[in-house]
């Protein structure tokens, strides 16, 4: 019987997933925009991005543009490499009998 590997509570997360997911094809995203594609309430969008920032996957800039503030967040060497592996641990989920 194969071993499964514990998945990465951080990416575990359904938001938290999304937000990295969508950071992987884009690498920088305003808060907005990954508001609109997640539907999250921005209140919970916000921590969850603070939970991603505190274990190094995303790298968050806030700064102004047209004296409106703006959050920018981008994906780390990190968030790639931990993304990477969550995804290799659920193709292990999907097929226990296989070899990566």
């Amino acid at each position: 019987m194969t071993r499964f590997k514990e998945l990465d509570p951080i990416l575990h997360s359904q938001l938290r997933l999304a937000v990295v997911s969508l950071l992987i094809g884009i690498e920088m995203a305003e808060f907005t925009y990954l508001r609109e594609q997640t539907g999250a309430t921005a209140g919970n969008l916000s921590i969850q991005i603070t939970k991603l920032k505190e274990a190094g996957y995303i790298e968050v800039t806030k700064k102004f543009r047209n004296n409106y503030p703006q959050t920018l967040c981008s994906i780390t060497k990190l968030g790639r490499q931990k993304f990477a592996e969550y995804v290799n641990d659920l193709k292990d989920y999907l097929n226990p009998d296989q070899k990566q």
